[in-house]
């Protein structure tokens, strides 16, 4: 069993994200799941990007790394979209850290001031044409990280792993899933 922490993406705390982290529960896992908009949810992600500019993405990091404070140091962080952002700097900086999961987004280790910790591993997810991502960039970020895997999906969705986003691919969802498994599987 692993012990994982799941951070939303702009559209929020959505069904289709909590659908997802119970697949992950399904499978033995312990999965927290936050929330960092304080029940807000947003019907396009273009509308929960604009909320999280009105906070702050510093408050979004704030918030997921304060989360994490009551939980086990020893955690798989993992987030979609917006949820990469304080996964990876939790993930970074955090000691204790098992892994890191970043499901359609990614940024480069420099934003957080600190280079990736040696023996973390962790793995990104995107689709190829994102409009969202770039994945020549997230390439670049996977090459600085021992350990680091990037798995590009066909399609040009972005939230494409919640089952109640318009980018929900289900054959690319149901593979993601099965990666994500195998990686909590191997940390444990």
């Amino acid at each position: 069993m692993t012990e994982t922490l799941l951070f939303h993406h702009a559209q929020g705390r959505t069904p289709g994200l909590l659908a997802f982290a119970d697949r992950w529960r399904a499978a033995g896992h312990a999965v927290h799941t936050p929330d960092l908009f304080d029940g807000a949810t947003f019907d396009s992600v273009a509308e929960g990007v604009a909320h999280a500019r009105s906070l702050g993405f510093d408050e979004i990091i704030r918030r997921g790394v304060a989360t994490a404070q009551k939980l086990p140091a020893r955690l798989v962080y993992a987030g979609f979209s917006l949820g990469a952002l304080p996964a990876q700097a939790l993930a970074q900086r955090r000691a204790g850290a098992a892994g890191a999961l970043l499901l359609h987004s990614a940024v480069p280790t420099a934003e957080f001031g600190c280079p990736w910790p040696a023996g973390v591993p962790m793995q990104v997810h995107v689709m190829a044409d994102d409009p969202w991502e770039d994945a020549q960039s997230l390439a670049g970020v996977v090459e600085e990280i021992d350990g680091g895997e990037l798995f590009l999906y066909p399609g040009n969705g972005h939230l494409f792993a919640d089952s109640g986003s318009a980018d929900y691919a289900e054959e690319a969802a149901t593979l993601l899933t099965e990666r994500t498994l195998a990686f909590l599987g191997r940390v444990a």
